[in-house]
């Protein structure tokens, strides 16, 4: 029933919402979703924070050096760093209900631009992997998979017209790519305690906990969404 409520949503190119018993009901403006500046800010200074290390694309002066038994490692890295960032940044564009509302055509697009680079950035990531720190490699190798598993779900159920079902891949996808921000915040305060924890002990948990934590919140919103779905051609 649903798919087909959709289908017809994406026929007529009108925006369809529904609340729990069903009926339409008016959007919401944008400055009742006040979450999306807090989330933006959050991202511009992650962006800021982790790309002015490599603002000189100088592997002398860059926090992690270029591999000595694989001479691409750090092209590929400064490439990851990229296409991660293009990705942090349209992300951020996907859940803005209202740019989704009044701006189709720039919601398709960003969409576009952020599977393209986080299935990029992705694979660059499962390449370079194994010549980083092995504390942490299981975790990232898992979160990597499924920031590309997820994001290339959203967007086949995008092409296929089942917008709710695009919204909750995207979602998940939005999940595991905010892993980045809680890794620094797990790292860095774990240091900066009084009696600071083992680096080790660290690493191993940024790897997981982040992006665990977030799917699991996600769900929760899921759940909590379920009844008013928002039901938009992307």
């Amino acid at each position: 029933m649903t798919q087909h409520i959709e289908r017809a949503a994406s026929a007529t190119g009108v925006t369809v919402t529904r609340g729990s018993r069903g009926g339409p009901q008016p959007s919401r403006p944008w400055w009742r979703r006040p979450w999306i500046i807090p989330l933006a800010l959050i991202n511009l200074t992650f962006i800021v924070y982790n790309l002015t290390p490599f603002r000189e694309l100088d592997p002398a002066t860059a926090p992690m050096p270029p591999h000595d038994g694989f001479p691409a490692y750090y092209p590929l890295l400064l490439a990851h760093i990229a296409f991660g960032t293009v990705a942090m940044v349209t992300v951020v564009l996907q859940l803005w209900p209202h740019l989704r509302r009044t701006r189709p055509r720039v919601h398709r697009i960003s969409g576009r631009l952020y599977v393209v680079a986080a299935i990029i950035s992705g694979v660059i990531g499962l390449i370079i992997v194994r010549f980083a720190p092995p504390v942490g490699q299981i975790g990232v190798s898992a979160a990597t998979l499924a920031w590309i598993f997820t994001t290339t779900m959203g967007f086949i159920r995008a092409r296929q017209g089942r917008y709710a079902q695009h919204r909750r891949w995207m979602l998940y996808s939005f999940a595991v790519v905010m892993n980045n921000v809680w890794g620094n915040i797990i790292v860095r305060g774990g240091l900066a305690l009084p009696e600071p924890i083992d680096v080790v002990y660290l690493l191993e948990a940024a790897r997981w906990i982040g992006w665990v934590l977030n799917l699991v919140l996600v769900q929760w919103w899921i759940y909590h969404t379920d009844k008013r779905p928002e039901v938009q051609p992307v």
